[in-house]
């Protein structure tokens, strides 16, 4: 059988840059030598004795036992996603909410408090506000702009802080290293849900987050073909919180999704930047047309948190909410004239989306609480893709335009 060549694993893979990481880091090699990853399409494994089943089980010996407690090419998945977050170890799961549940309550038990910012995706506020509390865990929401609300919720049993930033959809900005302050002051860890900015743009755990979860359905497939999701974190919490978590309760990353989502990382960077590009321009383009009274991006200058977002990013995103004058019915007539931009709940796809979040993915909240939120009638979050920025542009102009004519009432001439 032919032996691959050693010399394509003699690079310590952190001496590489993001890039480089992301096409070579964690790749496990079979005696073929293939240059692709190999998919392992596996439930179990063989041991050459009993005793070496033994020994793996204990974990006296290295290796697989089973693919939902581990798989070759999940495991390439999680090195890579490791290497490029800079963190210790990583866990994969099927989906980003899967990630999102281990990562909360794989440090929970009853009697346990959890303070969590109230601008969250409507499937993260569950989590917190009503599925925690089943089990006895208590939940607080606060402003996760404002400090003092961090501080005030602090209570001797609180045990972890969980935040997105930039949030779905409105895009704030929360401070991260001073959340993570308020946390470790008080012996609770702090949760970063990273999604919007991807690894490439923000590093929570450079600045002071215990463990950061990613939807990798979004960006890092960033194609809209599989469901996965991925935690990360210091060895010693994937180990006390995660490990056993996901092994017994079984969300397990499919060994064809983890393949797909090793091939996507290739392009990340590329994706990234260029979809990045194309946001800034659109931000700016809808901030000087008719019909939209507000445009929330964080390379604006008027966003809320910009100052904040420059120290705290290495990028601006590749997601602009924006507000249209005349609430629901406005913010609906313009989504329907679009012909390129899609309409869609998902978002870090290669083709640009658009979704109405009062109406699809914040629709469970109240309507109070989605106005605390900022999440209005006439709010649309548009996700920009590959796209020839111009014809972007041009389509969100022709819809905008649009708005200027009367309403169409069919059936009648």
């Amino acid at each position: 059988m032919q032996k691959p060549s050693k010399r394509y694993n003699s690079r310590d893979p952190k001496s590489l840059r993001p890039a480089t990481r992301l096409v070579h880091g964690g790749s496990l090699r079979s005696d073929f030598g293939e240059t692709s990853e190999a998919m392992f399409l596996t439930q179990g494994y063989l041991y050459d004795t009993m005793e070496a089943a033994e020994a793996r089980f204990k974990g006296e010996e290295q290796g697989f036992i089973y693919s939902r407690f581990s798989n070759p090419t999940v495991t390439m998945f999680e090195k890579r996603m490791a290497l490029l977050e800079g963190a210790e170890a990583a866990r994969a799961t099927a989906t980003g909410m899967a990630a999102v549940t281990a990562a909360v309550l794989g440090q929970l038990k009853a009697g346990d408090h959890i303070v969590a910012a109230k601008a969250l995706f409507g499937s993260c506020r569950y989590i917190v506000e009503e599925l925690a509390p089943r089990f006895g865990i208590a939940s607080t929401l606060v402003d996760g702009t404002d400090l003092g609300q961090w501080r005030a919720a602090m209570r001797p049993n609180t045990k972890t802080l969980f935040l997105e930033s930039p949030t779905n959809p409105c895009l704030e900005v929360i401070d991260i290293a001073a959340v993570a302050r308020v946390g470790h002051e008080a012996g609770a860890t702090l949760v970063v849900d990273n999604v919007f900015a991807t690894p490439l743009l923000q590093r929570p755990l450079q600045l002071g987050a215990d463990c950061v979860v990613y939807s990798a359905t979004k960006h890092i497939d960033g194609q809209g073909r599989c469901l996965g999701g991925v935690i990360l974190a210091s060895e010693p919490f994937i180990q006390t919180h995660i490990h056993n978590f996901l092994r017994q309760t079984g969300p397990s990353l499919s060994p064809f999704n983890a393949w797909v989502l090793l091939k996507s990382l290739e392009t990340l960077p590329v994706r990234v930047a260029a979809e990045v590009r194309s946001a800034e321009l659109i931000a700016d383009f809808l901030a000087q047309q008719p019909h939209i009274v507000k445009v929330l991006y964080p390379g604006r200058a008027d966003h809320p948190q910009h100052e904040l977002a420059q120290r705290q990013m290495l990028g601006n995103g590749t997601l602009v909410a924006f507000e249209v004058a005349g609430g629901k019915e406005a913010a609906f007539r313009l989504a329907n004239r679009l012909s390129i931009i899609g309409i869609s709940n998902n978002l870090g796809d290669a083709k640009s989306l658009i979704t109405h979040p009062a109406t699809t993915t914040h629709q469970r909240l109240p309507p109070a609480a989605r106005a605390e939120m900022g999440v209005t009638e006439g709010l649309l979050r548009l996700s920009v893709g590959l796209e020839d920025v111009d014809d972007l542009i041009d389509d969100l102009a022709q819809a905008i335009a649009a708005l200027d004519r009367p309403k169409t009432v069919v059936g009648l001439r």
